[in-house]
């Protein structure tokens, strides 16, 4: 017991039982010794201790950190121990080592808090039900995602009511542009039921002008804004943590996915559907955790208008020779019959809607462009009946491998073409895609074709006619009381009534 420094509580302690008790007793029952005893009954003995003001041990660094490292802080707190034990390594060879380290990390750790810069401090904000959405992208790639065994890289946007907590997220194709920005938070909103007063991002080029020192929304923003009465605010350029209420809501939805995705056993999709419904399912379990604060907050969001507003952008094309438009540095094939014509296309985050005129003709899966290359979303059935017509030009196509549909048509194409492309292979070729798109049997087809050719075997194309094509439709002679009507006639729509 000595050498232990005696408290406050045992000494009261001490004097509850010396009342019935010798000293003795008292004070072993205190965990004391008698001569603290006695020192405390004769008034000499204090609770109270001065700060010590002495070491215990040798200054391993014997005055090196004044002398050399203090100066080094001081131009510059942002250094790290080791690079300050590297340093006193080359100022003292061989004096300081390893072994060091974590005392000097406890030395600087104390410099900077009695003598270091002022930091930055975190005001906690303090939000009434119904004021503030706020959302943000994120990317998911470190969760290793595939579809279908490929590396499926994406991100989501995310959407927040801060008071409550509730919770909305999507998946993004392609980057932080206004149509994603657009349809996330209409989709948050009439989801949510209802429009906070303020909707908070951080600087996105889809919203705001960044170039302009004054904040400026885009145009496309503003009327977004506008159409559901909500103001827009972004928190300071490159001030991560005023936009923390989403920052720290990011990391808590990727841990959450990264759970349940252990307690599936596979980080596979077989769909983009089934992964979101996945995705949908976590976001369900988060908003039920906040339902009782979210229904308070529910009463004070202002109401959804009659209707949704636009969440695409316009653009006109004009649908070149080859069968091709061209929509933000990606090529998209299209119906031949629609050559030289000009369309108005709509162009959503996940796919393009074409026009022509007032009528809707055409709708396509949105590929992006990676960096700054060109893309092509090539779709053979779109020119395979006029591609059949000329086979030869399939061999310079400057669309050739694009044409050829993935799996097991482009593995058939490369075993064909393992030493030289011929005009056989091609002429070839051309005749299994329209085979495919005739009879609508293009993964039966390929399937068929390329196990017989690894087999050895080859599979012409009347073989492949005889098979794959349709039952042979027959129409029996129709009689009536007045004349007999051909099939002829039938077939050219000459019956009537």
């Amino acid at each position: 017991m000595s050498g232990k420094p005696i408290t406050k509580q045992q000494v009261n302690l001490y004097m509850s039982y010396r009342k019935d008790h010798k000293q003795t007793a008292a004070a072993a029952q205190s965990g004391m010794s008698e001569r603290t005893a006695r020192r405390i009954e004769s008034g000499q003995h204090s609770t109270t201790h001065l700060p010590r003001v002495y070491r215990t041990r040798k200054d391993p660094f014997n005055g090196a950190f004044e002398e050399h490292l203090v100066p080094l802080l001081k131009a510059d707190p942002e250094l790290q121990p080791i690079t300050l034990l590297d340093q006193l390594d080359t100022l003292m060879p061989g004096k300081f080592g390893h072994n060091h380290l974590r005392t000097l990390q406890r030395r600087v750790k104390k410099w900077l808090a009695t003598e270091g810069p002022e930091q930055e401090v975190i005001f906690r904000q303090k939000y009434m039900p119904g004021f503030m959405g706020i959302s943000d992208y994120t990317w998911m790639n470190k969760l290793e995602i595939s579809i279908a065994g490929q590396a499926f890289s994406h991100k989501l946007f995310h959407y927040k009511l801060v008071f409550s907590g509730w919770t909305y997220a999507q998946l993004v194709f392609g980057g932080e542009s206004f149509e994603s920005l657009s349809t996330g938070l209409q989709n948050a909103f009439w989801r949510s039921g209802g429009v906070p007063q303020t909707h908070r991002t951080d600087s996105l080029s889809a919203a705001f002008n960044n170039h302009y020192e004054q904040e400026a929304l885009t145009e496309r923003y503003q009327k977004l804004c506008a159409h559901y009465s909500v103001v827009a605010t972004r928190n300071n350029k490159g001030v991560a943590h005023e936009n923390g209420a989403i920052e720290v809501a990011h990391s808590h939805l990727k841990r959450k996915v990264d759970q349940q995705l252990r307690l599936r056993g596979s980080r596979d999709f077989a769909t983009i559907t089934e992964y979101q419904s996945f995705l949908d399912v976590i976001v369900a379990k988060i908003n039920r955790q906040c339902k009782t604060r979210f229904d308070e907050e529910r009463k004070h969001l202002n109401d959804l208008p009659k209707r949704r507003t636009n969440d695409f952008c316009e653009q006109y094309v004009k649908v070149t020779s080859s069968s091709t438009i061209s929509v933000k540095r990606v090529t998209y094939t299209v119906p031949s019959r629609l050559i030289s014509h000009r369309l108005l296309v709509h162009i959503y985050d996940t796919r393009l809607d074409l026009f022509l005129g007032h009528e809707k003709t055409l709708s396509l899966s949105r590929v992006y462009a990676q960096g700054h290359l060109r893309s092509r979303a090539v779709d053979y059935k779109h020119v395979i009946h006029s591609l059949a017509k000329k086979p030869n030009a399939f061999k310079y196509s400057q669309l050739r491998e694009d044409l050829i549909p993935e799996g097991d048509f482009s593995l058939l194409w490369q075993q064909l073409t393992a030493e030289h492309v011929s005009d056989k292979d091609c002429r070839y070729m051309v005749e299994l895609l329209l085979l495919a798109h005739n009879y609508n049997c293009e993964h039966a087809l390929g399937r068929y074709v390329l196990k017989n050719h690894e087999q050895g075997k080859f599979i012409s194309i009347d073989m492949c006619r005889k098979l794959f094509a349709p039952s042979t439709l027959v129409i029996p002679n129709i009689v009536s009381h007045q004349h007999q009507i051909s099939d002829y006639d039938i077939l050219l729509g000459g019956l009537h009534g």
